[in-house]
C-alpha cells in the first residue's frame, strides 16, 4: 500500500470519529426530546391505562379482560396523576340506559314543577270551655234559699229565667223603703215649695238604686210599685244562657252577700289549646284555618281559626299553647276531651318534585336529572319543607326539567359500577368498596370461589396491592 493510501485512510477515519462525537455532544445538549429526525415532542407522555374490578380493586391488569376472583368484567381506572376536564367529568357521571334496562329498573320520570305549597302542622289538643262564656250566679243579699229550680250539674238554664228564689229580712225592708218613698213622693208633689216636692223624686231614687244594688231588675221593680206589696222570697236569674257545670247551692241554705250558688257554661263555643313543637308554631299565623278531628266522631271534621298563641314556651314539653275558637252546634265537643288537629300553613309557590327522587346521603341531597333521553346524571340540590308526597326544592333544580322519580337507587347503583365519582352513601367512594363492620365474634365472609384455570389456581401476579 503507498503511502497516499494510507493517508487517505488515515483522514476518513478522522472525519468519522469527529462526525460521531459531534453528534453524541449535540443529542446530550439538546435532551431526550430530541429524536433522531430532529423533532421535539409535541404532547406529554399520556397516562398508563389500567383495568381493575369493580368488587375486587385490588385487581388492576393492563389489559382488559375478566377478574381472576369473581369473573366480572374489567372496568377502566382512572389514574390519579390524570387530570380530567369539566366536560369529560361530566360525561363520567353520565349514566345511559337502555329502554329495556329502564323498563326493567322501573325507572319513571316526572318534571319539576312550580305548585302552591302548603305545610302541614299536626298537633293534638284537649278541648276547653271558652271563658269568655263562662258566669257564676251568686247571692246579692244575705238570706235564705227558699227554692231552687235547678237541683242537678248539666242541666240547661236559660237568660231571664229564675234559677232560685231566696228570702231576705234586708231586701223586704229595702221594698219597704222603697213603697214608702214612693207614698211620700205622692204627697209631697203638689207642695208648693219646689224643694220640698223634688225631695220626694229624690226619696224614690234613692231607694230604687238600693233594690237595684240587691240584685232586684226593674221589671221586678215595676211589679213591687203596682202590687203595692213587698215580696217576701225574690227570683234570682241567671246572668247568660248555658249549663250547669257546678251546683253549690242547696234548698234551705243560707247564704252570705257574694256566695257563689251556680257555675254556667255557655258551651256553643268552646276553645282547643293545641301544643305546637318549637320547631313549628313560627309558622301560626293569627286567623289561620284549623281542621279539628276526634275518635269520638269519625269521618267528622270541625273547624276553626286561631284566636291566641301563647307568649311563653313550657320547659318540659318543649311546645307552645294555640288557642283555637271552634263553633259547636249540638253540644259534640266536650271539655277536657282530646282531639287532633291539622294546621295548613301556607309557603307560597315553589319547585317541587316527589319526595321519592330525591336521594339524601345525610351529607347531601342528589336527583338524577335526565339530560337526555335514557341518559341521567346527579344534581345536588337544596330541599325545604315536605308536604304530603311532594319535596320543596329551594335550589339545584330549574321548572320543567326531568328527574327520576322511582329507580334513583338503580340508577346509582349503574354509576358505581361505571365507576363515576358521584357519592351515593355517606363515607363511600367509588373506587373503594364499601366497608361494613363485621359482627362481634363472627368470621370475615369468604370471598366467591374463583374460575378454575387451565392448569389451576389462581393467578396472583394479576393483582396489585
Amino acid at each position: 500500500m503507498s503511502s497516499k493510501q494510507k493517508m487517505t485512510i488515515i483522514i476518513a477515519a478522522a472525519l468519522f470519529f469527529a462526525t460521531a462525537a459531534g453528534g453524541y455532544f449535540l443529542v446530550k445538549k439538546k435532551g431526550p426530546g430530541f429524536t433522531k429526525a430532529g423533532d421535539k415532542s409535541q404532547s406529554q407522555p399520556q397516562g398508563k391505562v389500567l383495568y381493575t374490578c369493580p368488587m375486587h380493586p385490588f385487581i388492576v391488569k393492563d389489559t382488559p379482560g375478566a377478574c381472576p376472583i369473581c369473573g366480572m368484567t374489567l372496568v377502566k381506572k382512572i389514574q390519579e396523576s390524570q387530570q380530567a376536564n369539566a366536560q369529560e367529568m361530566k360525561r363520567i357521571e353520565q349514566v345511559s340506559l337502555s329502554p329495556t334496562q329502564m323498563v326493567i329498573a322501573n325507572v319513571a320520570t316526572v318534571p319539576a314543577r312550580i305548585m302552591p305549597l302548603n305545610k302541614e302542622i299536626n298537633a293534638v289538643g284537649v278541648v276547653q270551655y271558652d271563658q269568655a262564656r263562662q258566669a257564676k250566679v251568686t247571692a246579692w243579699v244575705a238570706g235564705r234559699l227558699d227554692k231552687l229550680y235547678v237541683n242537678s250539674v248539666g242541666a240547661y238554664v236559660a237568660k231571664g229565667k229564675p234559677v232560685a228564689e231566696i228570702y231576705s229580712p234586708d231586701l223586704v225592708a229595702a221594698q219597704q223603703e222603697y213603697l214608702l218613698a214612693l207614698k211620700s213622693r205622692d204627697q209631697l208633689k203638689d207642695s208648693p215649695i219646689q224643694s220640698i216636692a223634688q225631695g220626694g223624686e229624690g226619696l224614690v231614687g234613692s231607694a230604687r238604686q238600693r233594690l237595684k244594688l240587691m240584685g232586684v231588675k226593674d221589671e221586678q221593680i215595676a211589679h213591687l210599685a203596682k202590687a203595692g206589696e213587698p215580696n217576701i222570697r225574690l227570683a234570682i236569674y241567671t246572668p247568660l244562657s248555658g249549663v250547669v257545670v257546678e251546683k253549690v247551692a242547696v234548698e234551705g241554705q243560707y247564704v252570705n252577700v257574694g256566695d257563689p250558688l251556680f257555675n254556667i257554661a255557655d258551651l256553643s263555643s268552646v276553645w282547643v289549646e293545641l301544643e305546637v313543637y318549637e320547631n313549628d308554631f313560627s309558622a301560626i299565623r293569627m286567623g289561620q284555618a284549623v281542621e279539628i278531628t276526634s275518635q269520638s266522631y269519625p269521618g267528622k271534621t270541625f273547624r276553626g281559626q286561631v284566636s291566641l298563641i301563647y307568649p311563653f314556651l313550657d320547659p318540659k314539653t318543649r311546645t307552645v299553647k294555640v288557642r283555637v275558637q271552634i263553633p259547636n252546634p249540638g253540644l259534640k265537643l266536650k271539655p277536657d276531651m282530646f282531639v287532633n288537629a291539622l294546621v295548613k300553613a301556607p309557603l307560597g309557590s315553589a319547585v317541587t318534585v316527589p319526595s321519592s327522587a330525591v336521594m339524601d346521603t345525610g351529607k347531601r341531597q342528589t336527583v338524577w336529572v335526565e339530560v337526555k333521553e335514557g341518559a341521567f346524571e346527579p344534581r345536588e340540590v337544596q330541599v325545604g319543607a315536605r308536604v304530603g308526597e311532594n319535596v320543596q326544592i329551594l335550589s339545584g333544580l330549574k321548572p320543567g326539567e326531568l328527574v327520576a322519580s322511582s329507580g334513583g337507587y338503580l340508577i346509582d347503583s349503574e354509576a358505581q359500577l361505571k365507576g363515576g365519582g358521584h357519592e351515593s352513601m355517606p363515607g363511600m367512594k367509588m373506587d373503594e368498596p364499601a366497608k361494613r363492620p363485621a359482627a362481634p365474634g363472627a368470621a370475615a365472609p369468604a370471598a366467591p370461589p374463583p374460575p378454575a384455570r387451565k392448569g389451576g389456581g389462581v393467578d396472583m401476579g394479576d393483582m396489585k396491592m
